[in-house]
C-alpha cells in the first residue's frame, strides 16, 4: 500500500499584489514535533542572526519572528528583490538546515493578510502562543522573539 504524500502548497503571488506593501503570516514546522529544537538559547541566537542578516540584505522585513519549541510563526513583508517569497523562505530553510542542523518539514504555510484582517490581532495571536502553550504566564516573558525594529509591532487597527 502506497503512503499518501502531502501536496505541495502553492506560494505564487498574484500579479496584481504588490509584495512590498503586504504582510504575510508564515508558519514553519520542524520535522519532529513535540521536542524542543528551536526555543533554545544557542539555536535561537543563530536563527535570529540569520533573520537579521536577511533583513539587512533587504530580502525581507521581519515585523515579528517568534520561535516555539518545534515551530515558528512570523509576520514578514518582502521588499522588491526580484526573488519570489517561496524562494526567499525556502533558501532560508535550506541554509538553516545545513548550517544549524534544523530539520524542517517540507514546505511552509503562508497567508497574505488582507486589508480586512487586523494585523495587530494576528501579531497578538502569535505573541500569545507561548502563553496558550503554558510556556510562560505573560507573552512579554517569552525570550524567543525577534522584532525587525526592536519593539513589538504597532499596526493600525
Amino acid at each position: 500500500m502506497e503512503v499518501p504524500r502531502r501536496k505541495s502548497l502553492p506560494h505564487k503571488i498574484p500579479l496584481w499584489v504588490d509584495p512590498q506593501r503586504e504582510i504575510y503570516f508564515i508558519s514553519i514546522n520542524c520535522e519532529i514535533r513535540g521536542r524542543s529544537q528551536l526555543a533554545l538559547p544557542d539555536i535561537s541566537h543563530q536563527l535570529f542572526e540569520t533573520v537579521r542578516h536577511r533583513q539587512e540584505k533587504f530580502l525581507w522585513w521581519p515585523h515579528l519572528f517568534l520561535l516555539m519549541p518545534d515551530h515558528l510563526h512570523a509576520l514578514f513583508s518582502f521588499p522588491p528583490s526580484g526573488k519570489p517569497l517561496k524562494s526567499v523562505v525556502s533558501k532560508w530553510k535550506e541554509w538553516t538546515a545545513k548550517e544549524i542542523g534544523i530539520v524542517w518539514q517540507r514546505d511552509f504555510f503562508e497567508h497574505r493578510l488582507r486589508h480586512d484582517e487586523s494585523r495587530q490581532e494576528k501579531a497578538n495571536y502569535i505573541l500569545q502562543n507561548p502563553v496558550r502553550k503554558q510556556l510562560v504566564s505573560k507573552s512579554e516573558d517569552w525570550p524567543y522573539v525577534y522584532f525587525g525594529d526592536g519593539q513589538r509591532p504597532q499596526f493600525p487597527r
